[in-house]
């Protein structure tokens, strides 16, 4: 499912989209209510987590006018208010599910694809495909050409970033915050050594080449012009 991640907090905010990228849904963060509610009417995403405490507009208010506008997408709530009230004022607003904060991502995963399977919303990104390249997110399996590739867990985490924006040129340093999500700071020379080491598995013995580097830019993975 593509998500929109509305979350004042920034912390949290990137632990929860690093987690969903993880488990194959691309998903984007906005912090500001009355902005989220813009881009959510324009970009139309299957599911948005909605926090309640939001700058320049509350989630009660972002949730009322999305439902006002008949957006389509699944509303989960998030915030730090677990009274019965709030509960119920959300539900009532449109919110398909409710979350209280403190929660484990595990539950937040588990909820999100209670939600998708609920809504029938394909599971974006559950199956990812580029030519021949074929990658299968819940079972971490590779294959290229019907043949099997052994990836370790970092490469097919960037593989997996790579193959979900197919064309899209990622720097370095991004590349380097989303598949290592600020474990520890990276030097972003090691974006090369796992591109080689991509490569050789990937592209080595195939035809066409699918990763390719642009100068001083950064990778992509798509069929050659």
């Amino acid at each position: 499912m593509r998500i929109l991640i509305i979350e004042d907090e920034p912390e949290l905010a990137r632990h929860i989209r690093a987690a969903l990228i993880r488990h194959g849904h691309p998903s984007e963060v906005e912090a500001n209510g009355a902005v989220a509610l813009q881009l959510a009417l324009k970009d139309q995403p299957d599911l948005i987590l909605l926090d309640i405490n939001l700058p320049a507009m509350d989630g009660f208010e972002v949730l009322t006018r999305l439902r006002q506008a008949k957006c389509p997408a699944m509303v989960l709530m998030l915030t730090a208010r677990g009274e019965v009230y709030d509960r119920i004022k959300g539900l009532k607003a449109g919110a398909d599910d409710y979350l209280a904060k403190p929660f484990a991502i595990e539950e937040l995963i588990a909820r999100v694809e209670a939600l998708g399977r609920r809504g029938g919303a394909p599971l974006s990104g559950t199956n990812l495909q580029i030519a021949d390249l074929h990658m299968n997110v819940p079972q971490r399996h590779v294959t290229r050409s019907g043949q099997a590739i052994a990836l370790s867990p970092r490469e097919f985490d960037l593989l997996q970033v790579l193959m979900q924006e197919p064309g899209r040129i990622f720097a370095r340093t991004e590349l380097r915050d989303r598949v290592w999500q600020g474990e520890q700071d990276y030097d972003v020379r090691i974006i090369d050594m796992f591109i080689t080491r991509l490569r050789k598995k990937i592209d080595a013995g195939f035809d066409p080449a699918l990763i390719h580097t642009l100068r001083n830019v950064g990778y992509t993975l798509r069929l050659p012009a």
